[in-house]
């Protein structure tokens, strides 16, 4: 029989939107006893997503510890239960993503929600107000007694690519150092590797023109297509890919469909992995972008959090857009080579994120067309760069 686990997890906000954190820990139904705990100050947000963010800790947590358990979640947030039981619709743009990725942790027929007074879920509590307090103070939450040290160490603590995911959507704080990577880290098996490919050139690729997911949606040109070609027989010389994902717009599928015929595998589409929607600098270039919209631009170019002009979406949209797709496609995945067919800013993101860098380091990656790159990622949640704008298949 499956085993059962419980959650109980917390978010607040002192001023809500303002400093906030969560708390999670997941219990053995027939002891009571806390077989792990997480906590996390997360910069300034609301109280729902906080909220939202322990419910992710929780499962993580549980799912760290047996991932075939079945689990019951306890919260005091009505909305988040309601919402996660499928009762009540999702609105707000900020909750949607963070449900999504919840519903990736485990399959949802092992998954069940329950409403609790806000009395019987003190200990969640009491983590969430740990973790604002270590933020008031510039530090991050630390378990109270080795037993606690013992059982958080045995749920998924947040990467640091994961947590500036987070932040950069959310906050400008730094993310914490990262878990130990390289020689120090132990054994964690083969992980999941997404080899990272840039579509092939469009007509708006050599004029450098904004070109996202709201344009055009261009085909390949004919230069294109023949980087499409070498860039799949170079991938069927190595024998290393194992499955085929591609963005949804026409210019990634021609250059998947090329790569997976040579392959002999299939195309899987995933919406996440669309470019960034540029609204009304669509087809434009950098210089008459600068012309017609020269303050919404220096926004942009100041501010992860600001969107182009005309209703077009912001790099920490994308970043919270693309975390989601990253993690489901891990869990899909993992052990296994997959090749993402995709867009700069998707590429650079998840590269951002697997650095735990600043969002001001996407203006210093250069991503040519049809080039390579390669993250791996771990059973432990840490990532690992292995390659960046390769074009030697090109030449």
């Amino acid at each position: 029989m499956a085993r059962k686990l419980i959650v109980e997890a917390d978010g607040g906000s002192r001023g809500n939107p303002g400093p906030a954190g969560y708390g999670a820990v997941v219990l053995d139904p027939a002891t009571g006893e806390a077989l792990a705990e997480a906590a996390e100050f997360i910069g300034t947000a609301t109280n729902n997503v906080a909220e939202y963010k322990g419910l992710l800790a929780g499962l993580r947590a549980a799912h760290a510890l047996d991932p075939q358990a079945t689990v019951h979640v306890r919260m005091d947030s009505k909305l988040v239960v309601e919402q996660m039981s499928g009762r009540w619709k999702i609105k707000h743009p900020d909750m949607k993503p963070l449900a999504a990725e919840a519903k990736t942790v485990f399959p949802a027929d092992r998954v069940t929600y329950e409403w609790i007074p806000r009395e019987k879920n003190k200990h969640a509590d009491r983590l969430a107000n740990e973790a604002m307090d270590a933020g008031k103070n510039g530090k991050q939450w630390e378990p109270r007694d080795s037993r606690a040290a013992l059982a958080t160490a045995g749920a998924p603590a947040r990467s640091a690519a994961a947590r500036a995911a987070d932040r950069a959507a959310e906050t400008a704080e730094q993310a914490p150092a990262a878990p130990p990577v390289g020689w120090g880290a132990p054994d964690l098996g083969v992980p999941a590797t997404f080899v990272l490919l840039r579509h092939g050139e469009t007509a708006l690729t050599p004029e450098k023109r904004f070109s996202g997911s709201g344009g055009t949606d261009p085909e390949l040109s004919a230069a294109g297509r023949r980087q499409a070609e070498a860039t799949a027989a170079a991938l069927a010389a190595r024998g290393t890919i194992q499955a085929v994902v591609s963005s949804p717009l026409r210019r990634c599928r021609e250059t998947a469909d090329a790569v997976a015929a040579r392959l002999g595998l299939d195309v899987r589409v995933e919406d996440g992995l669309r470019e960034t929607d540029f609204g009304a600098w669509e087809g434009l270039t950098f210089a008459e972008v600068r012309e017609r919209f020269p303050e919404d631009l220096d926004a942009w170019l100041g501010s992860a959090k600001a969107a182009p002009s005309g209703g077009g979406e912001s790099f920490a949209a994308v970043a919270r857009r693309v975390a989601v797709a990253r993690d489901k496609l891990i869990a899909r995945y993992a052990g296994r080579t997959v090749l993402l067919v995709t867009h700069v800013t998707p590429i650079k993101t998840l590269v951002r994120l697997a650095l735990g860098a600043p969002p001001e380091s996407l203006f210093r990656m250069e991503l040519s067309a049809a080039s390579l790159s390669a993250v791996a990622y771990y059973a432990d949640g840490n990532a690992s760069l292995r390659l960046l704008n390769d074009t030697a298949h090109l030449r």
